[in-house]
């Protein structure tokens, strides 16, 4: 899943998080998680788009510029029958991540032209570090800018879908009220979702002779079998929802298009298959549009 890691500098990126109940961080991370809940210090993601997107300004703005963005810890806060869920930012450590993954696919020559070897070398080593200290720690939140990867629909379920409607980028005088009044997520358990992705697999697997299709499905369910079988996966279209008017993003039914398209492929019917994919096709192409554009 490269290049999904990093924190967005931009609003308009989707996220796909998953929440861990309290119980899966050992003593001193829970500890310092239960403290954190109590304090009532948490904020809604919208607000942390917006947080991340000024550290890593403030960050390349800098005098010297860094390479990445420094964050006080935060995480995003659920509460699903009683039960306390987190989903740790983790800024800086999926910054270093991104970092490395971008140095890794391109030589030398190229990363040079935009940013100093020193500070790519500075910052592997200081992932290095992060990964010797706290080994078992991952990145709870990929991000996507732009548009939603149609290998997420397949964790989630059409029925799971949360839309609230409003003015594009209206409703308030700030960046954060702005985003806070329009939304598209879904959410669901941990547990539906891995049984999603198997199913979703192993339909691709004998159905679709794109081998990368199947490899991003399967990429993706390792990343889920990381996190605790209790924690809530959530899937969410963030700042995308600003690219689109009302009638757009209530018919946008993306995840059951993607259902309805395995399905099709399953039972052998290509042509549903197609016209379902063709529809989310469209949707992301609009987005790429806008993308273009600006």
């Amino acid at each position: 899943m490269t290049s999904q890691r990093a924190p967005g500098v931009g609003v308009h990126a989707a996220f796909l998080r998953v929440y861990e109940p309290l119980a899966a961080f050992d003593g001193p991370a829970r500890r310092r998680w239960e403290a954190y809940v109590a304090s009532g210090a948490a904020v809604a993601p919208a607000e942390g788009v917006v947080r991340e997107r000024a550290a890593a300004l403030r960050a390349v703005a800098g005098r010297p510029p860094q390479v990445v963005p420094h964050l006080e810890e935060h995480a995003f806060v659920q509460q699903v029958d009683g039960v306390t869920l987190v989903c740790p930012w983790r800024t800086r450590r999926r910054a270093l991540e991104a970092l490395e993954e971008f140095a890794a696919e391109l030589p030398d020559e190229v990363v040079r032209a935009f940013l100093p070897l020193e500070s790519v070398h500075a910052a592997g080593e200081e992932l290095e570090r992060e990964r010797a200290t706290r080994p078992t720690e991952r990145a709870a939140q990929l991000t996507s800018p732009w548009h939603v990867p149609l290998r997420w629909f397949v964790l989630v379920d059409a029925d799971e879908r949360q839309v609230r409607l409003g003015s594009p980028g209206g409703g308030g005088s700030t960046s954060v009220d702005r985003m806070a009044g329009r939304g598209l997520v879904y959410r669901t358990a941990m547990s539906r979702a891995r049984r999603r992705t198997a199913r979703a697999l192993a339909v691709l697997r004998r159905t679709v002779e794109d081998g990368d299709v199947a490899a991003g499905v399967e990429d993706l369910g390792r990343w889920l079998e990381e996190f605790h079988p209790r924690s809530l996966v959530e899937l969410d279209y963030g700042g995308l929802v600003h690219l689109l008017d009302d009638t757009a993003l209530a018919q946008d039914e993306s995840a059951r298009d993607v259902a309805t398209a395995l399905a099709a492929l399953g039972e052998g019917d290509v042509g549903a298959a197609t016209e379902a994919y063709a529809r989310v096709d469209a949707r992301r192409k609009a987005l790429q549009a806008v993308e273009s554009a600006s």
